[in-house]
This record gives C-alpha cells, sequence and structure tokens, in this order.
C-alpha cells in the first residue's frame, strides 16, 4: 500500500480509501460482510475509512460504527452531510442550523466523539460561504472534527470557499472529493489545477466509473451490474455515451492486457498517477469485490501505458458528461438566467 500527505495536514493516508456508501440498503450489504470488508481493508493497510450520513439513511454510518470498534485510533474517519436526510425542508444544506445537528447525528451512528475528516457532500447555493465555514470552523474548535472538506464543488466555488475562509479569518477547506475516472476526465480541466494551487487534499470518487471499469461491462456480455440494476439508463448501450464509454472500455481492456494488469488495476492506478490525486475511495459490496480492488494497491502505470489510455479518452473529456454533479445551478434550471 503505497501513502501519501493528506493535502498539507501531515496526516498520512492510504492511496485507496474504503468507501462505504454500499453498506446496508443501497448496496445490500449486511454487518457480517461490512466487518469483513473493514478488517481486511485494514489488514492490507488501507487507513480511512468514508462514508456519510446519507448512505442508506445513516445505516451505512452505523455499520461503519460497529465494525470499527475498539479501534478507532489506528483509522482516518471521514463523513459528510448536506444531503435530504427526510422530507423536512431542513434537515438537509450546509446552515448552521443543520450542520451542528447532522454532525451530532453521524457521531451517535458512528459510536466516536469525533471525527477527523467532515465533508460538505455538495455546495449549496441556499447557504453562504461564511455561514458554512464558521459553524465548521466552531465544530472543529470544540473538537468534534479535526479537519473539514468539501465534495463535488464546481472549481470556482473551491476558490470561493478559499477566499471567504481567509477573508473572515477562518478555518478552511483542506480536501476536495471529485468524481474522476478515466473515462470522466473533466476535473483535469478546472477541479485539479485549483486544488493543487491550494493544496488541498483530492480524494477521488467513482474512480471505476460506477462500475464500467471493472470488467463486469464488455461487448457482447449481458451487463449485470450492481449499479445497472439501480440505474439502468446509464448502461443503455444505444445511448451514444454509453456506446462511446463501451467502445473505450473494449480499448482500454486491450491496453490492461498488454501491460498484464486487470482493468480494475489499469484504472485506479491511472486516477492515482496523478499528482493532484492523493487517494481513490474504493466502494466495494463484497469481500470479493475487495480483493479484486485491492491488488491495484501497489500498481504504477508506465509513462506509455498513460499514454495510451491519454489516446483513447483525451485528458479533460468527460464521456458522459451530463451525468456530473458540480454543474452550475443555472445550466440545469432556466428560471436562473434569464430576467
Amino acid at each position: 500500500m503505497q501513502y501519501r500527505t493528506l493535502g498539507r495536514t501531515g496526516v498520512q493516508v492510504s492511496s485507496l480509501v474504503l468507501g462505504a456508501m454500499n453498506f446496508g440498503a443501497i448496496g445490500r450489504t449486511t454487518q457480517d460482510e461490512a466487518t469483513a470488508i473493514v478488517d481486511a481493508a485494514l489488514e492490507a493497510g488501507i487507513n480511512l475509512i468514508d462514508t456519510a450520513d446519507r448512505y442508506s439513511g445513516g445505516e451505512s454510518e452505523e455499520m461503519v460504527g460497529k465494525a470499527i470498534a475498539g479501534r478507532r485510533d489506528d483509522i482516518v474517519l471521514a463523513t459528510k452531510a448536506n444531503m435530504p436526510m427526510d422530507d423536512e425542508r431542513n434537515h438537509r444544506g450546509s446552515s448552521r442550523r443543520w450542520l451542528v445537528t447532522a454532525l451530532d447525528d453521524s457521531l451517535r451512528r458512528l459510536g466516536v466523539d469525533h471525527v477527523d475528516l467532515y465533508q460538505i457532500h455538495r455546495w449549496d447555493p441556499a447557504t453562504g460561504d461564511e455561514e458554512t465555514l464558521s459553524a465548521l470552523t466552531d465544530l472543529q474548535r470544540a473538537g468534534k472534527i479535526r479537519y473539514f472538506g468539501s465534495s463535488t464543488f464546481p472549481a470556482y466555488r473551491i476558490v470561493q470557499a478559499q477566499w471567504a475562509a481567509r477573508d473572515h479569518h477562518l478555518s478552511r477547506y483542506v480536501t476536495e472529493q471529485p468524481s474522476y475516472s478515466i473515462l470522466q476526465r473533466g476535473a483535469e480541466t478546472h477541479v485539479l489545477p485549483v486544488t493543487e494551487q491550494y493544496g488541498l487534499g483530492v480524494l477521488v470518487w467513482s474512480p471505476l466509473a460506477s462500475g464500467w471499469l471493472s470488467g463486469a461491462v464488455r461487448e457482447g456480455r449481458e451487463i449485470a451490474t450492481h449499479r445497472s440494476a439501480v440505474l439502468p439508463e446509464r448502461f443503455d448501450t444505444s445511448v451514444p455515451s454509453n456506446r462511446a464509454r463501451l467502445d473505450a472500455v473494449e480499448q482500454l481492456a486491450k491496453v490492461a492486457d498488454e501491460a498484464g494488469l486487470t482493468l480494475i488495476q489499469l484504472a485506479l492506478g491511472f486516477v492515482t498517477a496523478h499528482p493532484a490525486v492523493t487517494s481513490a475511495i474504493i466502494g466495494p459490496r463484497t469481500p470479493d469485490h475487495l480483493r479484486s480492488q485491492l491488488a491495484a494497491a501497489d500498481t504504477v502505470l508506465s509513462a506509455d501505458v498513460l499514454d495510451a489510455v491519454d489516446s483513447i479518452v483525451a485528458p479533460g473529456v468527460d464521456l458522459a458528461a451530463h451525468e456530473k454533479f458540480d454543474t452550475p445551478p443555472a445550466l440545469l434550471d432556466p428560471s436562473l438566467r434569464r430576467r
């Protein structure tokens, strides 16, 4: 396992992060399976676990808490808040009112008195940076969080938050968690240059592109991933963007074979090769999934292999741009771009 410094915090974290989104109802992963996955991950050298209050309505946090009981001090523990937890309109967002409550709820579910990294799951257009950063700074000073970060923020919002922290003498976001994979390289255009500029740690999610790069999606083979059952439209190969992804996967599989790698090793080795990336978040549903992903823990891709990847999917290109989660609201809602 490789280890990197998380931004400028001085904290050493593994190049692979155990993501717990699939623990519970979302991935149908039981407590015994979750504990076995955590055990195997820690044994392999993973020391950062990432979850969120939103995952299975808090069930993921509860399962992580039970799985790490008795060994909390050996783990860099991260969770997130901001996404809706129920139909109540104020049980979401990045206001002080909600974040204080949401963190206490997360600590209770996790069975801990603090988290190492508390992340804002999405940018909240309704809440000012000063409001959110002041609340997070107070929670940090209270000892309930050690650091805080952002997740899937557009590049300009990352910059704005850094300026707000400076202008109002508040603590700043020290990490960003963007979506990044061989098939979705848009983060290279704006987000990753900004995180490098400000010295943020980067924990990338969906490095296997929701299963497209797991090896389970191939030409002439029935697509039967967990994601394809939940979001079939993302795997319908009659859709042009999905056809483009499948064509790219076939070419990437040949590159992996010639390099003596699995497609998973190629995919994870690619994202962790970027100098702006600290770690890649993997989200196994079963111990077998974890083992296949751990095989990439020490993968280092040669320049020839990285060049071959660039020739298949060009730097900065998203093959499914419509699936991005950091699109400015005005591009999605016509009322926000018209007087």
